[in-house]
């Protein structure tokens, strides 16, 4: 998901690891999640026990922390090259490219449902069109257009979230278009996930923007401060906004929960590029650091293996909500130690590939005019 971003060498001079460690913590809190989700017995789903209640909690931040990553990423990258023409900017037209990619694999792994390659690749097509909106109005920064973006996509789920159990819309539109908004099988809809990319892209320009003052004291604790203020209080906030004319009759406090994810997004963000900054020895070769830049590998992979997507017979087939307290642990330890071996092993994979993978990424550069 994450490697949605194709790494370029030299790309970014002053290159913010703790991105990288925050798609490294997202992919593997994904893997725990999806496994201990699938295979955990039902009578041990109890809200009640403390351990049970913070491992929901904490699995509830994972998609958005992606969503936002992939959003901050591709913006701080889309520009760096800002000097060309909006169809020569390579970023552009590699966006493009690993849209439709995503969009192929989404629907691959899952062709009935509409999942978070998908809402990726749509979040990247919206960020490159609102980029290229506002090298048309110029007089409107553009971090405001996804600013505004990510409101609108949050506000959304006033509409599309409160629907009425069983009622789809478009109304009469097939399943693979409600799907996308509100269906059957809207797993991760872009109403109104879409947000967190939006506001991610928000972020990614004010990095950009700002590259040389991201790792100080002021920054860091201004970005902690703001995400603390949305986890405690969005609520608060907005019910007194609510209380005005504009949103008369609006609820808009429903969408507190939104804000409040994307505070603790903000909060992660900053701890990581504080750790980053005064603990942290990151190198290049680190292997977790590898784990998060290659996370749409692992997502594919594990779709496969957990779920039986492409071969139709996955771990769940064997042990879906059957395992007690005393093997989910060592279990879901295995399950992820499985994907760490993956990554280390996985440039050799590449090259044993190379045969089928270098045509191919030959022949869809060809297609998108990317040298």
């Amino acid at each position: 998901m994450s490697n949605i971003l194709a790494r370029e060498p030299g790309t970014l001079k002053n290159r913010l690891y703790f991105i990288d460690i925050v798609r490294s913590i997202a992919i593997l809190l994904m893997l725990e999640g999806h496994f201990v989700d699938d295979t955990l017995s039902l009578d041990l789903r109890d809200e009640s026990n403390a351990i049970y209640y913070y491992w929901k909690f904490i699995r509830g931040f994972t998609s958005p922390i992606f969503l936002t990553v992939t959003g901050i990423v591709f913006t701080y990258l889309l520009l760096g090259n800002e000097q060309t023409s909006f169809w020569n900017n390579p970023r552009v037209r590699k966006g493009f490219k690993r849209a439709v990619e995503l969009l192929f694999w989404g629907y691959l792994l899952q062709y009935y449902a509409f999942h978070v390659l998908q809402c990726i690749g749509i979040g990247i097509l919206t960020i490159i069109g609102l980029y290229g909106i506002a090298r048309l109005v110029k007089v409107v920064p553009l971090w405001i257009f996804y600013c505004l973006a990510g409101i609108a996509f949050f506000s959304s789920y006033l509409f599309f979230g409160l629907l009425p159990k069983g009622q789809y819309w478009p109304e009469h539109a097939p399943s693979m278009i409600q799907n996308i908004f509100r269906g059957k099988n809207s797993i991760f809809p872009i109403t109104p996930n879409l947000g967190y990319t939006m506001f991610g892209a928000m972020i990614g320009v004010i990095l950009f923007h700002v590259k040389e003052k991201v790792k100080t004291p002021p920054f860091m604790l201004s970005g902690f401060f703001i995400g603390f203020i949305l986890f405690l209080w969005s609520k608060k906030i907005l019910i007194v906004l609510g209380k005005l004319d504009l949103f008369h009759g609006c609820k808009i406090y429903r969408m507190d929960w939104l804000f409040e994810k994307l505070g603790m997004v903000f909060m992660i963000l900053s701890l990581l590029l504080t750790l980053e900054k005064y603990v942290f020895r990151i190198k290049k070769t680190n292997l977790f650091l590898r784990v998060g830049q290659n996370t749409l590998s692992i997502y594919i992979v594990h779709m496969v293996i957990l779920y039986g997507s492409l071969t139709g017979l996955g771990l769940t087939h064997f042990f879906h909500e059957s395992l007690s307290i005393y093997q989910i642990v060592p279990f879901t330890l295995t399950f992820i130690a499985l994907f760490v071996i993956f990554v280390y092993f996985i440039d050799k994979i590449r090259a044993r590939l190379s045969f089928i993978l270098v045509p191919l990424k030959k022949f869809t550069n060809r297609i998108f005019s990317i040298d």
